[in-house]
């Protein structure tokens, strides 16, 4: 839930739960979900409306998404055998990543652009999905923190149900900034994303990246500052991104020490990063019961042949190993075996993301395209 004011209670340390509405396994019920598109964001409310009343129409949610007399159908996008325990989190097979939100510099973010997010965020939710993935360092320059600040705005200016909008889950991630080099400053970052949001509990807190290799000793003050957040109930679960299985083991056992199970670890994870890296790090999830959540399932929008996916590949920032083209091609057929008539492409990826079992983060790009993008995949479940 988001307000939450006491801590909730704990459970024993469990291997992430895929809610099954039969004795059907996981294997053949993946719970998982899709990246975003990379279309270039549209600034025309015109064009956002159609798209937005496209979807709404087709999946379930605004049916008339421009003007007062908006009403949202709320009707969830998949089935209940689909949902992900997350710890003690239930949340929807799909989430919604929120770094453009506030980025200037790589994604063009304006402040005009904001009643289309909420168009965005609107329509989503009453689709169905309940967990949105932020950070405190989303947002450039004077916006640092705007994405924060947007999911608290939209949270509260939601026009639906309050049923639905109190069973919304918002996970963010603290910075390992080199000036947080003690406990106290996680404490103090979590703070002040719970100040943005508005919300009185984070549902899922995550340390953004690993400092192990480069500042062991401050790698120690950002676990104790995390344990600290859940231990006052700041945050409701605790998780990680951006580490790699040995680290991944390392954190887990520590947390276990401290009688808190590790509910998360947040990887880049797609059809073009496969390798032995990325079955690592699986493997080790699968192993200590972590859920893996998988960022840029889309590669960033190369694997739908964006421009901009392709110009951060060639930099180092996507992750793409075309040497293994054998793995490639033995993922392409496990797709089509998981049911699709097509395993190229943008649906192609994301439902390899759903056959290894890997919870995806799509992301928007400013425009209700991205909303036809989650509907896609849902549609295939």
């Amino acid at each position: 839930m988001l307000a939450q004011h006491q801590h909730p209670s704990r459970t024993s340390a469990a291997a992430p739960i895929w809610h099954t509405s039969s004795k059907s396994s996981l294997s053949k019920h993946p719970s998982s979900s899709c990246s975003a598109c990379s279309r270039r964001p549209s600034r025309r409310r015109a064009g956002v409306s159609a798209q937005a009343s496209l979807f709404g129409g087709l999946f379930g949610g605004l049916q008339a998404p421009s003007g007062s007399s908006s009403k949202l159908v709320e009707r969830p996008s998949y089935n209940k055998r689909e949902v992900v325990r997350l710890g003690s989190l239930e949340v929807s097979p799909m989430g919604l990543g929120t770094w453009a939100w506030g980025n200037q510099l790589l994604w063009g973010y304006q402040p005009d652009m904001d009643a289309e997010l909420q168009e965005v965020f609107n329509t989503v939710v009453a689709a169905g999905v309940n967990i949105f993935d932020t950070a405190d360092s989303y947002g450039t320059g004077a916006l640092n923190g705007r994405s924060e600040q947007l999911l608290g705005q939209f949270i509260t200016e939601y026009p639906g149900s309050a049923n639905v909008r109190d069973n919304l889950h918002v996970a963010t991630k603290f910075a390992a900034y080199p000036w947080r080099v003690t406990p106290r400053n996680i404490v103090a970052a979590c703070r002040g994303s719970l100040r943005r949001t508005g919300l009185a509990q984070i549902s899922l807190g995550q340390l953004h990246w690993s400092t192990a290799k480069y500042a062991p000793l401050q790698e120690w003050a950002l676990w104790n500052g995390l344990a600290d957040c859940h231990k006052q109930g700041l945050i409701r679960e605790v998780g990680v991104s951006n580490y790699g299985a040995k680290e991944l083991r390392r954190v887990a056992r520590d947390f276990e020490k401290r009688g808190i199970q590790l509910a998360s670890a947040q990887v880049q994870y797609s059809l073009l990063s496969a390798g032995p890296a990325q079955s690592s790090i699986k493997a080790v999830a699968d192993d200590l019961g972590i859920v893996l959540i998988a960022y840029s399932p889309l590669a960033l929008g190369l694997l739908t042949g964006g421009g901009l996916g392709l110009a951060w590949q060639l930099s180092g920032v996507v992750d793409v190993r075309v040497a293994d083209v054998g793995h490639v091609a033995w993922s392409l057929l496990r797709v089509t075996s998981c049911g699709l008539a097509a395993a190229t492409g943008m649906l192609g990826a994301l439902k390899y993301c759903v056959c290894w079992r890997v919870a995806c983060l799509p992301g928007t790009h400013h425009s209700a395209a991205a909303c036809i993008c989650i509907s896609s995949i849902l549609l295939w479940w």
